[in-house]
């Protein structure tokens, strides 16, 4: 477990897309229950060896991490991992082979007492979909593969395919529970933001120059304050890397709640990717400020949006309001309801015409 803002290391480096690299990325999210005595502690008391074995497995590696009282973050060679005491959360991005962490994660949940109560998979449409390997060829594929590796007690099941207008921008779930209400606390939401086509002067932000002689976390603290990412949340521990020769990811730490980021900055297949959590009850402002100022920094050509709620509040519609203020126009809104997970909107959103 961590317990401070520690540890850099070198990324490896991993297969790439020879047509360029995928930055959408794949997100799994696993809860847990059990009678665990220090159930306060739970997965925070997993070796780090054994994370990192967990981690070998999906083809990345941890580059920086932080932690405080509540969760621990991970910097990612391909993203990030998040470790509360009874839930996980990691995202990876490029070719990782992200659902093979699923039966190594559910063994040393196992060892600690723990046994999963549900399941959540979600990821957009890849831009290099023919580069990604097994379980993740098709999204067929990988709704076998998680059917067949989680247990059979989360029978509550939900796959399905949210479109756009948009068709290089869809919406991949999958939930699975052992319960068919929604156990969430009500008024939580998360939101997951795609953005392709960046800014292009922005996104040369987030290239380094070669044998500038600085560490990844030396660099990725000059990329947060350049860019502006830094007032996103002032209130957040950052933690931060920039990737040679480009790239960059970023993990904010707000008491119980995590954001990140994810950026992919080379022209032609250019990505940024950010997520938080939350509550409703923070406000419409609270939510709306954040992610104006998400699309700001970014000026990306389009956005994809994925609101996920407990409760029957609204917050896509704040989502819209705030992106169709920045001079965008909503294309397309779809919306489902998943088991134990809640709502699931997804919208997105390109410049207005002039």
């Amino acid at each position: 477990m961590f317990h401070s803002s520690i540890c850099s290391a070198s990324s490896e480096n991993f297969p790439m897309a020879l047509s360029g690299f995928e930055g959408f990325e794949k997100r799994l999210e696993l809860h847990f229950s059990g009678d665990d005595p220090v159930i306060g502690i739970g997965l925070r008391q997993l070796h780090f060896q054994s994370i990192e074995e967990v981690l070998h497995e999906v083809q990345c590696t941890v580059v920086s991490a932080v932690g405080n009282q509540y969760f621990d973050a991970y910097v990612l060679s391909e993203s990030s991992l998040f470790v509360y005491p009874t839930k996980i959360i990691i995202k990876t991005c490029g070719t990782t082979q992200l659902l093979k962490s699923i039966r190594p994660l559910l063994l040393l949940a196992c060892q600690v007492g723990l046994s999963l109560s549900q399941c959540k998979y979600t990821r957009g449409s890849f831009i290099f979909p023919k580069a990604q390997p097994y379980p993740h060829t098709s999204f067929k594929e990988e709704v076998i593969y998680l059917e067949e590796n989680i247990p059979s007690h989360l029978c509550y099941r939900k796959a399905s395919v949210m479109p756009s207008i948009l068709t290089s921008h869809s919406w991949h779930v999958f939930v699975a529970s052992n319960e068919s209400h929604d156990d969430l606390p009500d008024g939580s939401f998360t939101l997951e933001v795609c953005m392709t086509e960046l800014d292009r002067v922005l996104a040369r932000k987030f290239f380094r120059r070669p044998d500038d002689g600085k560490t990844g976390d030396t660099a990725g603290k000059e990329m947060t304050e350049a860019t502006g990412i830094g007032g996103i949340n002032e209130n957040a521990l950052i933690c931060d890397f920039a990737f040679d020769p480009c790239g960059y990811s970023m993990n904010g730490v707000d008491g119980d709640r995590y954001s990140t980021i994810h950026v992919t900055p080379e022209d032609g297949f250019s990505y940024g990717s950010f997520e938080c959590v939350g509550s409703v009850y923070d406000g419409r402002d609270g939510i709306a400020r954040t992610l104006k100022k998400v699309v700001q920094v970014f000026r990306p050509g389009t956005v994809s949006v994925a609101a996920t709620t407990s409760s029957s509040h609204e917050v896509w519609t704040v989502v819209a309001s705030a992106v169709e203020q920045l001079g965008m126009k909503r294309r397309s809104c779809t919306a489902d309801e998943f088991p134990a997970a809640g709502s699931v909107v997804f919208q997105t959103f390109t410049p207005r015409r002039k």
